[in-house]
């Protein structure tokens, strides 16, 4: 029981500290797509703590702008799956036992059976192609250039894709636990309608699995996104993250080693927080033995 603050206080210190850095970095930071031809790949200094890239730009600055993009699309994909996956699990819940629950059980059991990796790949494909035409209609139609913006919306969905299959089958059985709860008897012995039901009810009751859910998703998404951009398949310009950054500094791991070392140890930090921080919250929630 004493473990358990040291566990959740440790977690939030590195998360605040993370979040400082990508909040204030740009602020307080040179420019972080500045080039400058006479400075690559230099080591740290009094103008650039970190030192700089290939192209001179300030590596504290691109790294505080890479974790922006990193943890928006974890918290993003996070968002979407939560809400796909509560109402998939609640909806299937309330047909319990009839041929709808089974059928979306079974959809559930071939999305689990599905080599997740690679199909994500495949989806981030079609979506990074389809991202990309939508893109080009709305420029054509007087828009700014958004191919960066849709890149990450569809990589965001892709992610997600595999990811609410979890928060769906978590929610199915705490719904299907609430069912049998004798105030949901009472509820609809007094004329109370399902829909109702469950926004009153059974959301204020989940909401603390609701955000454990998210916390364990969060962290899964970010590392997943960095292997996608490790292979080229994430993050596209003029944006970056941890994984666009690491895959640019394998290539020059010889030369300059911490264009890969300082994104891997923020990925790592970054990680290793949020993992602690879901253990805690799930060993907070854990209903305590007599």
């Amino acid at each position: 029981m004493k473990h358990r603050p040291i566990k959740l206080y440790l977690s939030l210190g590195i998360l605040g500290i993370v979040l400082l850095i990508t909040v204030l970095g740009p602020l307080i930071g040179p420019d972080p797509t500045f080039i400058n031809p006479n400075l690559p790949t230099v080591g740290p200094s009094m103008g650039h703590p970190f030192g700089t890239d290939e192209l001179g730009r300030d590596l504290f600055s691109r790294l505080a702008v890479g974790g922006q993009i990193s943890l928006m699309i974890g918290l993003a994909t996070a968002l979407v799956a939560v809400v796909i996956g509560t109402a998939y699990g609640t909806l299937a819940a309330f047909f319990e036992g009839r041929s709808l629950d089974t059928l979306m059980m079974r959809v559930l059991d071939v999305l689990y059976s599905l080599p997740s990796v690679m199909i994500v790949i495949l989806f981030t494909l079609f979506m990074n192609k389809t991202m990309a035409h939508v893109a080009l209609s709305l420029t054509h139609l007087g828009f700014p250039d958004l191919r960066g913006l849709m890149n990450i919306t569809g990589l965001v969905l892709a992610l997600a894709l595999f990811s609410w299959p979890d928060t769906a089958r978590i929610i199915r059985g705490q719904v299907l636990s609430l069912k049998r709860e004798e105030f949901v008897e009472a509820y609809y012995s007094l004329g109370g309608k399902p829909l109702r039901l469950v926004f009153s009810h059974f959301i204020p009751n989940l909401t603390a699995l609701i955000i454990l859910t998210a916390t364990i998703t969060v962290p899964r998404a970010i590392l997943t996104e960095s292997t996608l951009s490790f292979i080229g398949l994430g993050v596209s310009p003029p944006y970056s993250s941890w994984g666009t950054m690491i895959n640019s500094g394998w290539q020059m791991i010889r030369i300059a080693p911490h264009l890969i070392l300082l994104p891997g140890f923020f990925l790592f930090i970054t990680m290793v927080a949020l993992n602690l921080l879901g253990d805690s919250l799930k060993e907070l929630l854990e209903p305590k033995s007599a």
